[in-house]
């Protein structure tokens, strides 16, 4: 392979706390840059080769998932943990890793079996870790889908998977039962803060459910204020609720539209008024960008709304994470379990199927791969075990309530639906009588009736929770 400039190519950053090189040195660097440059190109044709044989592969991938593929994905999954694994703890490993990289671009298909399709965008985040972010090719791997596209996957993602309508409706029931608990109080009023509106999906059920509530004679009042990423998806947020609440004349509705980041001097408060905080999956991710609070600032803030309930919904890990590896090895894992539950949800030659994991969950792979080069010194989202984060909210002064029955009821209704519903009962969700039971999508109850989780097979993946202020704090 001819040479390429380096100009042309800034591929790798190579001078980590180098002093300056003998002449001899030099050489040398510089023939080993020139002998990466020729690997990675090699590395993103196969890339390319890969995505457009997908473009045709379906039938070829049909056949080998009938055949069965449990050997090829061990193999996949050890190669990709070594590859992993050398770029976390040696530079010197790079060649390496790219000869590792190139062996998985042959093999991983993005219409294939479930671990074949998360492998690809594990690979697509470990091989921009190897570029710097100058490289064009970092911006090629890292490439971000437009907002229409996201909106569109997130749309998709929300009409076959029960993983948000879970989240949503879980959390309006704990908001419509602290509504109820002050009723005679609040002026038929509640205001709802919700820190990641994500185009309004969740409130049409809780519009609805109010609006059962009410008459012409003794209307009820929500107000919305909610935080978005940008501007239009506020103001096309704003635009879907408003039409949607016109269809319910004895429920008067206003939205408040904020940017991430904003700064909040006054929430307009009304006397009286029933106040509920949302924390969707908002947690997440308030760690992972500068425009939103972390954690315990946010929780600050929260506390001094005196708010009648907190509800919580937090992606789901296993361990703890302090490291890159861990970080990998637990996001391989929840990732997984998502790719898996989509086979449940859709055939595997759908184009939903592959606009969800192209636009929604591998943008999310290789954001949480590259978040520590993109921000320095910015900590990633952490899948934490429920334990992790229970003990920060109880830190904060905030005390766990105990969901309902109906909260329950209404998960197990919705997983109903669906084809390989499982409900596991409480306390027995890791236990391997539960795993060998087999299923699909389940619901578990938690701490003793306090967090109700929605899991994969023998993986939680969200879980909700209700909290509040002691009366004594109120």
């Amino acid at each position: 392979m001819e040479d390429y400039s380096e100009e042309d190519y800034e591929f790798l950053n190579l001078s980590l706390s180098v002093t300056t090189p003998s002449s001899r040195e030099a050489k040398i660097m510089k023939k080993k840059k020139k002998n990466y440059e020729a690997k990675i190109l090699r590395l993103l044709q196969l890339r390319e080769n890969m995505l457009r044989q997908d473009h045709h592969n379906h039938h070829h991938h049909l056949q080998r998932r009938k055949a069965g593929t449990t050997n090829n994905n061990n193999n996949l999954i050890h190669l990709l943990l070594t590859t992993a694994t050398a770029i976390d703890e040696d530079s010197n490993n790079i060649a390496a890793s790219l000869d590792n990289l190139t062996d998985l671009y042959q093999t991983v298909s993005l219409t294939g079996d479930s671990v074949e399709r998360v492998v690809a965008y594990f690979a697509d985040g470990l091989a921009a870790r190897l570029l710097t972010k100058k490289s064009p090719f970092y911006d090629m791997l890292m490439e971000e889908p437009t907002c229409e596209e996201e909106f569109l996957a997130f749309t998709d993602l929300y009409r076959v998977s029960p993983y948000y309508q879970f989240a949503h409706f879980t959390a309006n029931q704990a908001i419509l039962e602290a509504f109820e608990e002050e009723e005679d109080r609040n002026n038929r009023s509640i205001h709802v803060i919700d820190f990641d509106v994500s185009y309004g999906f969740q409130w049409p059920s809780l519009i609805q459910s109010l609006s059962e509530k009410a008459s012409s004679g003794n209307r009820i009042s929500l107000r919305i204020t909610g935080f978005g990423t940008t501007l239009k998806e506020l103001q096309e947020t704003e635009s879907r609720l408003v039409s949607f609440s016109k269809g319910f004349g004895n429920l008067v509705f206003e939205f408040q539209g904020l940017l991430r980041g904003s700064r909040i001097t006054n929430l307009r408060k009304k006397k009286n008024e029933s106040v509920a905080v949302n924390l969707v999956s908002y947690l997440n991710s308030a760690s992972n960008s500068s425009l939103l609070m972390n954690f315990s600032d946010t929780l600050g803030f929260v506390r001094s709304l005196r708010p009648s309930v907190v509800v919580l919904v937090k992606q789901e890990g296993s361990r703890s994470i302090r490291t890159f590896l861990s970080r990998f090895t637990e996001s391989l894992h929840y990732f997984a379990a998502m790719f898996d539950s989509l086979d449940d949800c859709l055939p595997l030659e759908s184009a939903e199927r592959l606009r969800i994991e192209k636009k929604l969950l591998g943008k999310e792979i290789k954001s949480m791969l590259n978040c520590d080069m993109e921000m320095d010194g910015v900590d990633c989202p952490k899948y934490e075990r429920m334990e992790a984060w229970k003990a920060r909210m109880e830190n904060h002064g905030f005390v766990a309530m105990k969901m309902s029955s109906k909260s329950l009821m209404q998960a197990k209704l919705l997983l109903k639906m669906r084809t390989h519903y499982y409900y596991s009962p409480p306390l027995q969700f890791d236990d391997d009588a539960a795993a060998a039971a087999g299923g699909g999508f389940r619901i578990s109850e938690r701490d003793q009736g306090r967090a109700i989780s929605l899991g994969w097979q023998n993986r939680f993946l969200l879980t909700v929770s209700a909290w509040q202020l002691p009366l004594s704090s109120s």
